[in-house]
């Protein structure tokens, strides 16, 4: 993997930058175009020095050399001006990175929140992140951000060819920075920069890979050249005001395929359909997983107590104009299945015992009972008497069916969507989910009208419980958080038989806190 924060801390001081010979850059890209043509295209950043109005000051460009669309070097970008006689002469260069990847991200459509706003990212989140990590751990977060920017400058204001050396020769040897594995830093600068900007850069980094993995599925020497890191996706977990939360996003084509049609794979020969997989392929698994829980003290034992308060699913359209795909407009994955886990870590000792609540059913019943009787009297010589019952059977069934489980000492919520009129469970259903058309629209439909499902505590079943030791007391816990989400797909306004299912799977810990 490439390292530019090395390269750019490691850039030599005034004295020694005047005597040295030779330019300082750093090649991201050389390549001899073949034996024949001598010319060698570059792809450099390279960094400039000069003396400002009080101080040293560098700027740093970005530059293209070689390439048969270009008849000379051409820069791409400039940064702004970073001195080096301030405390930290880098700061500004991380902040016009972030915010020029923040305000050019496929935001929704109707967002409430104004690129205009976005584009204020304060300085001191990011000035303390710069801080409290190590050059080593900043630099992957660096190389994401990097990345990141390139990608806008490659594939949308430089030639075709640029674009394809972009997939091909940076972001294919270093997938691993945007596959997040390296997260500590990412996890930390979503944390601190909030939730508005967590949205718009995620959205981002989640085009970039689908992008990516279009042209892989398409077949275009990806899928030799460059093997899947693991999972294209990011989660985080945390603990915040007696919530534990945890936040997952997944690139549809990213996650694993559960079973599909026959046509699930680039190239598919109907244009129609064609069209339809490149906007499906465009969309997001958003989650947020959010459980209550409290801490009581007694004599002999702790309880610890924990419910769902809140599950988020929203599948983002990655997308930039409104207008895009019109006749797919209303053509998105949905969630179909949702397992949650919850509990100590593995192999603790403190845990006395675990109750559930319990499992909720898929019908609820009512039934009402009228009698009636009439009579008359008098002197009538033959009595009038008339009888009747009535009795009517009420039914309601609800379009999600949850049940609890647990694994060792773990509890699980699992949730599965179901056919409101005949209770059928829809992933059993494999391809036949003709019932689910037009499901963003009607008075029982499962989902929001932009496609997203909100599920709350009371329709989970109940809260579950752990009875610890009373000798942990005073000590902060590790607990363990994770959910599996299922998405599919069939047709809602269009004619087709294309029809898929997915699944991604996120696991972190939180801090259980243990202190009166």
């Amino acid at each position: 993997m490439m390292d530019i924060w090395s390269w750019i801390c490691e850039l030599p001081n005034s004295d020694e930058w005047t005597k040295s010979d030779s330019p300082y850059h750093l090649d991201l890209y050389s390549s001899r175009q073949s034996d024949h043509d001598k010319t060698t295209r570059t792809f450099q950043l390279r960094a400039e020095r000069f003396s400002g109005s009080n101080s040293e000051a560098l700027t740093f460009t970005v530059c293209l050399g070689g390439f048969h669309s270009l008849k000379d070097q051409k820069v791409l970008w400039t940064s702004d001006t970073c001195h080096l006689s301030s405390e930290k002469p880098f700061l500004p260069l991380v902040l016009q990175l972030l915010r020029e990847i923040i305000t050019r991200s496929p935001t929704a459509h109707n967002s409430t929140c104004p690129r205009s706003k976005l584009q204020e990212l304060k300085p001191e989140p990011v000035s303390w992140i710069m801080e409290t990590h190590s050059p080593e751990s900043f630099s992957s977060f660096f190389n994401l951000l990097f990345l990141t920017r390139l990608f806008w400058l490659c594939v949308c204001d430089a030639p075709s060819e640029v674009g394809s050396m972009y997939f091909e020769s940076l972001l294919g040897p270093n997938l691993e920075a945007l596959s997040c594995i390296h997260a500590q830093v990412l996890r930390t600068f979503l944390v601190t920069v909030g939730v508005d900007a967590e949205v718009c850069f995620m959205r981002t980094v989640g085009y970039i890979l689908a992008k990516w993995l279009i042209l892989r599925q398409v077949g275009v020497g990806l899928q030799t050249l460059t093997p899947l890191p693991g999972p294209l996706g990011f989660s985080y977990a945390m603990e915040s005001h007696g919530l534990w939360v945890l936040k997952g996003f997944s690139p549809v084509l990213a996650m694993k395929p559960v079973n599909s049609s026959p046509s699930s794979k680039f190239p598919i020969v109907q244009a129609n359909e064609s069209v339809l997989k490149y906007a499906l392929a465009h969309q997001q698994l958003e989650a947020v997983i959010q459980l209550e829980y409290s801490v009581m003290f007694h004599d002999g034992y702790i309880q610890v107590n924990a419910r769902v308060d809140n599950l988020r699913f929203h599948v983002a359209k990655l997308g930039f104009r409104q207008n895009d795909d019109v006749e797919y407009g209303e053509e998105r994955h949905f969630p179909s299945r949702v397992r949650v886990w919850v509990g100590p870590e593995v192999g603790a000792t403190y845990v006395g015992g675990l109750s559930l609540g319990r499992s909720t059913g898929n019908a609820e019943k009512e039934v009402e009972m009228h009698r009636i009787v009439k009579s008359s009297s008098g002197n009538s010589k033959v009595p009038r008497v008339k009888a009747g019952a009535r009795m009517t059977t009420r039914t309601k069934r609800k379009n999600w069916r949850w049940d609890q489980d647990a694994e060792g000492n773990a509890a699980i919520f699992d949730a599965v969507l179901c056919d409101n009129v005949t209770g059928q469970e829809i992933l059993s259903g494999g391809g036949g989910c003709g019932e689910l058309r037009n499901r963003y629209g009607g008075e029982n439909r499962a989902f929001t009208k932009t496609g997203g499902l909100v599920l709350c505590g009371d329709e989970c079943g109940g809260r579950v419980g752990w009875r610890l030791s009373k000798e942990m007391e005073g000590s902060v816990l590790k607990w363990r958080i994770g959910g599996q989400v299922w998405l599919s797909y069939c047709p809602n306004h269009v004619r087709s038989s294309y029809y898929e299912t997915r699944c991604v799977e996120w696991c972190d810990e939180v801090d259980l806190p243990l202190i009166p």
